[in-house]
């Protein structure tokens, strides 16, 4: 079963939740704004995807965040406890296949590949 990681009122999670119905596709949905994200989830999505296709330097909250903290992300410990205070630092959707395939993002003809 895949367990789609993200936040529902995201227009990119929207087009993945389409996708996964039109396609009859099972799965499971974490809302982690909503029930939040822990540090064993993003130690594990991070032994499979590097730090810089998790991270969402495009979002508003990094944006927000102070020179220092954006300083901090170098260091994985850091980004991990930012990404738990900030879920939204994580890009969306997070896709776990199971098996240990993930997939970070939105990419049709590449989901379709691993689906």
């Amino acid at each position: 079963m895949i367990t789609i990681y993200g936040i529902k009122n995201c227009d990119t999670m929207q087009k993945a939740f389409k996708w996964l119905a039109s396609k009859n596709v099972p799965y499971t949905f974490h809302d982690y704004r909503e029930a939040g994200i822990d540090k064993t989830t993003i130690e594990h999505w991070l032994k499979h995807v590097a730090m810089d296709k998790l991270l969402n330097t495009k979002s508003t909250t990094y944006r927000s965040l102070t020179d220092r903290e954006k300083a901090s992300l170098a260091n994985p410990a850091d980004a991990i406890a930012l990404m738990i205070q900030h879920p939204t630092l994580i890009k969306r959707p997070v896709w776990d296949f199971g098996n240990k395939k993930f997939f970070v993002g939105w990419k049709e003809d590449e989901l379709s590949e691993l689906l």
